[in-house]
């Protein structure tokens, strides 16, 4: 039988979300041909997998950042395929995570041949951790914030952040923690369907997350040097908007977002920015799928009537970061950041502007999954969200190192 064949995962098999792998098989015979199958079940139970054939080499060894995929998930050489190609057999499911303080178990086994897996040849497993070793995650209910706190290990002090995710609400902790993993302290955020937070809030209110500001600058880990805000979708023009009218931020990173304010009123002191004109009327359900597409549900923001709803970013003295993927199927959100960008620049400010071929709306920390279509949380329909495999995590893995650099150089 030879040498028992052996799965690696260097450096370690314990890492953080975020870090590449490199994934190694040892022991097999020459030109050998296997199927790498990577497992991972989520909090919900959830079976998310995805397959690859492989060809070992000459000495019987793989090496998954050097050796080619010749089918299967993906092809090609892709050190993290197994990863970022994951698929639940359920349709338009959503990897994410819940609970933060545990990892995903990410099973990999490697079979005999290119055919049916029923003879096992090894297998390891990477466990993929959300929180670094050190960082303290501290819930926060403090006058109405409802928030969670992450805070790096060691005095700091270390530039703060706030995470704010999209109209789906909840409180979302899993970018937020992996970002305190790298050192930043960050408060991740709720502001609808959260606890007593409504699911569709008739208006939002400025000093709320002025509150949260507030709160982070408080702690003493934080440094004074000014606040960092991100949002996805929702999450972005609220973002855009406590850049605009909040002291204390900035920079101010925008994914998938727009430079006006959308569906809900924002009540400021003394004014109110009103949300942009939309029509739910123009929502596409396909017949085939049920998937709904809210792409053209805005009335066009080039008519002077929307303009009210324009977030006045030119005010700001933040610097602003845009990111957005060209196949967003679910916001048009290429024309919409370019729109912000041009008008900040028409200001002379320094604006930031990448947008990625291939790439939907949720755009995540790196080696999460493509999600097409799920359910939306708060409107109870599934919703496209687009992007192409292999583009959409490359993407996720040039803006998370885009995001992390940009609020080192400003904060």
């Amino acid at each position: 039988a030879g040498m028992a064949v052996q799965v690696t995962v260097l450096p370690s098999p314990r890492c953080l979300f975020d870090d590449p792998v490199q994934i190694c098989v040892a022991g097999l015979l020459p030109q050998q041909a296997v199927t790498l199958r990577a497992s991972l079940v989520d909090e919900s139970g959830e079976l998310f997998q995805a397959h690859a054939l492989y060809r070992a080499g000459s000495s019987g060894e793989l090496d998954l950042s050097r050796s080619p995929a010749l089918g299967g998930s993906y092809s090609g050489v892709e050190p993290m395929g197994l990863l970022w190609s994951l698929q639940s057999k359920a349709p338009y499911k959503r990897l994410a995570k819940r609970n933060v303080l545990t990892p995903f178990y990410v099973d990999l086994e490697v079979y005999e041949g290119h055919g049916d897996t029923s003879c096992l040849l090894g297998k390891c497993t990477n466990e993929r951790w959300f929180l670094g070793e050190g960082v303290k995650r501290i819930p926060v209910r403090e006058g109405r914030l409802k928030a969670t706190l992450f805070l790096p290990p060691g005095p700091g002090p270390f530039p703060g952040l706030i995470d704010l995710y999209g109209s789906g609400g909840g409180l979302v902790e899993y970018r937020a923690s992996l970002l305190a993993s790298r050192g930043f302290v960050t408060l991740a955020v709720a502001y609808m369907a959260f606890e007593d937070l409504p699911a569709m809030p008739e208006i939002l209110e400025l000093d709320y997350f002025e509150e949260a500001v507030n709160f982070l600058q408080k702690q003493q880990q934080v440094k004074d040097t000014g606040i960092g805000v991100l949002g996805l979708s929702k999450g972005a023009d609220l973002a855009l908007s406590m850049a605009t009218f909040l002291p204390g931020i900035k920079a101010a990173v925008s994914i998938s977002g727009s430079g006006f304010n959308s569906f809900i009123p924002l009540r400021g002191d003394g004014f109110t920015v009103p949300p942009h004109p939309y029509d739910l009327g123009r929502m596409k359900t396909s017949d085939e799928s049920g998937l709904v597409d809210f792409s053209d549900v805005l009335d066009d923001h080039r008519d002077p009537a929307t303009w009210e709803c324009r977030i006045p970013m030119e005010r700001s003295l933040a610097k602003f970061l845009f990111l957005c993927g060209l196949d967003d199927t679910n916001w048009k959100s290429d024309l919409y950041c370019r729109d912000a960008a041009q008008r900040l620049q028409q200001y002379g400010r320094e604006v930031e502007f990448c947008s990625y071929s291939g790439a939907g709306h949720l755009l995540e920390p790196p080696y999460l999954p493509l999600c097409q279509a799920s359910i939306h949380k708060v409107l109870g329909v599934f919703v496209h969200w687009g992007g192409q495999w292999r583009e959409h995590a490359k993407a996720q893995e040039d803006a998370w190192h885009r995001i992390q650099a940009f609020f080192w150089q400003h904060l």
